[in-house]
């Protein structure tokens, strides 16, 4: 009982170190966990029924919360979260079945050992459904890892609307919309990775610096960002999966004062969703 005791001062001290945090202060995989884990606790048939169960149920959440508090990646702390989700769950399930169990040896009714073996059939499902749900979240999370090399090699960042890859203006020639030769194998490697991970929609969004009129800098961002979504289209990426759009000289991230920093403004960004193809607009 104590390590369950343990666990929850665990939980309640990596939300209040959650609050503190720069980083988002909750994950609702793992909150829905802590909840769910904290619901089975307070049952006094955790321990009589469900010892062994619940040991595990503990151990899985204490590693979910020590991922979280190690600020590791989403996706490995929803995978450890839902993991921890599937141990509570047996652990109910064990309990419902020794429950069951007990009603059996105190009527010795055989309408209540059908009711049994349908409850046993119940956990083998749960472990069954937590054994393929495992395996399902680890295949997810080494398809996000081999997704994360690729945009590697593209230089991708990541932000809080999704990975982001830049081209420079050194893809374009001044004033001009075309992609250079080196701009379209940079789309190329994009539309690779498009083509492999068809889950993923594009943003395509076109900045400029502050020299020339508004009116001139929104239509020219505007048509780089097309000749992009147009090249990608060319390699076989469906249109509408790609967005495009022209924000001109907005959004600046470096001095329009210097030449370094127009150079930097005068760029084109590609926002990749997430796995369900959902995109954060700017």
């Amino acid at each position: 009982m104590k390590n369950f005791d343990l666990l929850s001062l665990t939980i309640v001290a990596a939300a209040v170190l959650a609050g503190c945090s720069s980083v988002p202060n909750n994950n609702a995989r793992l909150e829905q966990a802590r909840s769910d884990y904290r619901t089975v606790q307070a049952d006094p048939r955790a321990q009589n029924q469900a010892g062994a169960e619940m040991q595990l149920a503990s151990d899985a959440m204490g590693k979910a919360n020590a991922a979280w508090g190690r600020d590791e990646d989403v996706a490995q702390v929803d995978h450890l979260a839902y993991l921890a989700s599937q141990r509570v769950a047996i652990v109910r399930e064990t309990m419902d079945m020794k429950t069951s169990e007990a009603m059996v040896a105190s009527a010795g009714a055989e309408r209540n050992k059908v009711q049994l073996a349908a409850r046993t059939q119940e956990v083998d499902t749960a472990r069954s459904e937590s054994a393929e749900a495992q395996r399902l979240a680890q295949m997810t999370l080494e398809r996000n890892r081999q997704l994360e090399a690729r945009l590697g090699e593209l230089n991708a960042q990541a932000t809080p609307r999704g990975m982001v890859i830049t081209l420079g203006d050194v893809l374009f020639d001044v004033n001009r919309a075309e992609l250079k030769p080196s701009g379209l194998r940079m789309v190329d490697q994009l539309a690779a990775v498009l083509k492999e991970f068809p889950q993923r929609n594009a943003l395509v969004e076109g900045f400029t610096d502050s020299t020339g009129s508004d009116a001139y800098n929104h239509t020219l961002s505007g048509q780089r960002a097309d000749a992009v979504r147009m090249a990608l289209a060319r390699q076989g990426i469906g249109m509408e999966r790609v967005t495009a759009r022209g924000y001109g000289e907005t959004s600046p991230v470096g001095s329009n004062d210097t030449a370094a920093g127009r150079q930097m403004n005068r760029r084109v960004e590609v926002v990749l969703s997430d796995d369900s193809g959902r995109l954060i607009a700017r």
